[in-house]
């Protein structure tokens, strides 16, 4: 997956759990199907809860990878797994 597919982008590493996951969704609900959202966020609940959350909602987590500011980048597929 190229990084130019991205259809949006967020960064929730000012915001803490549960607004993460609800800004997250916000974000999602933007988008078509299909599109793909970035998303920056913090070690901890934020990058244990929203992947969780975001797949039992039927999106598709296709790469979380820890950045050198110690902060998350995920990248997930808006109705993935429908």
């Amino acid at each position: 997956m190229k990084d130019d597919k991205i259809a949006a982008r967020i960064d929730i590493t000012t915001v803490v759990c549960p607004i993460t996951f609800v800004k997250t969704k916000v974000a999602l609900e933007e988008l078509a199907d299909g599109d793909i959202l970035e998303v920056r966020l913090n070690d901890g609940e934020p990058v244990q809860n929203v992947p969780r959350s975001l797949k039992d909602e039927g999106h598709k987590v296709t790469k979380i990878e820890k950045l050198d500011d110690g902060t998350y980048r995920l990248l997930v597929i808006k109705g993935g797994l429908a």
